[in-house]
C-alpha cells in the first residue's frame, strides 16, 4: 500500500522537496508545526508521510505507528522491515522526480526511526540526493555498512544532530554510527544539544540553515 502523505505546499514555485519520516508512535503530522518556525530563504514543498501500523516488539508487542519492529534481543531483527519502509519512501521520491523534482532538489529527513529509514535510502541510492538530515537516529547495522552504500552517495551531505541526554536513543550510538560514515568518506555534520529524546530551538534554527543551503 503507498504510504498516505500530509503535503505543505510553498507560495508560488518549489526550490526542491523535503521527505520528512516521523519517529516511532508518531504520525505525518509530528513535524508539520516546524516547518513555519524554520523560516526559510527559499520556497520548499515538505511530505510528511504516515508510517505503517504494526506490532512493536519492544511496546510489548502493542500496534503502532512504526516503519520498522524493534526487538532489543535481536539488534538487527528490523532489517527486512527497514528495506520495505525504505522501498515505499522511494516511492514518493519516484513521486516527486514525476512533478519534476530531480532527486538533487530533495532531500530526505527523518527523526529517530525515521532517520534510520532516510539514512538507508539516501545511503544505497544510484542518484545522489540534496542531502540527509538524520535527527536523534542511527544507522542500522554500520558494520555493514561499506558492503551497502552505493558509490554515487559519497558526497551527499549528511546533517546529524543528537540530543546529549537521550534516554531512547543514547549518544554513543549516534557517534559511532558518524564514525561508520565519515570513515567511509561521507561528510558529515554534527550538532550536539544539552537535550533528550527531542528536538531543540537552537537544533531548528541549526536546521534552516542547512536546509537553505541545500535549495540556495
Amino acid at each position: 500500500m503507498p504510504l498516505e502523505t500530509i503535503e505543505l505546499q510553498p507560495h508560488g514555485g518549489s526550490a526542491g522537496t523535503v521527505i520528512w519520516l516521523h519517529g516511532l508512535g508518531a504520525d505525518g503530522h509530528d513535524f508539520e508545526p516546524i516547518v513555519p518556525m524554520l523560516e526559510l530563504g527559499v520556497s520548499v514543498r515538505f511530505v510528511f508521510p504516515n508510517a505503517p501500523v504494526r506490532p512493536v516488539t519492544i511496546n510489548g508487542g502493542m500496534e503502532m505507528r512504526a516503519w520498522y519492529d524493534i526487538d532489543p534481543r535481536q539488534p538487527l531483527a528490523g532489517t527486512a522491515d527497514i528495506r520495505k519502509s525504505a522501498d515505499a519512501v522511494e516511492d514518493l521520491v519516484r513521486h516527486e522526480e514525476a512533478r519534476g523534482v530531480p532527486r538533487s532538489r530533495i532531500a530526505l529527513a527523518g527523526f529517530s526511526q525515521g532517520g534510520v529509514i532516510a539514512l538507508h535510502l539516501a545511503l544505497r541510492s544510484e542518484t545522489r540526493f540534496a542531502g540527509v538530515m538524520a535527527l536523534s537516529t542511527y544507522v542500522h547495522d554500520p558494520e555493514n555498512l561499506a558492503d551497502l552504500i552505493s558509490f554515487a552517495s559519497i558526497d551527499t551531505p549528511i546533517f546529524m544532530a543528537h540530543g546529549q541526554m537521550d534516554p531512547m536513543i543514547p549518544i554513543t550510538r549516534a557517534i559511532t554510527s558518524r564514525e561508520a560514515l565519515t570513515g567511509l568518506g561521507y561528510g558529515v555534520e554534527w550538532h550536539e544539544y544539552g537535550m533528550g529524546h527531542e528536538v531543540c530551538p537552537q537544533e531548528i534554527a541549526d536546521i534552516a540553515r542547512w536546509l537553505d543551503a541545500r535549495f540556495a
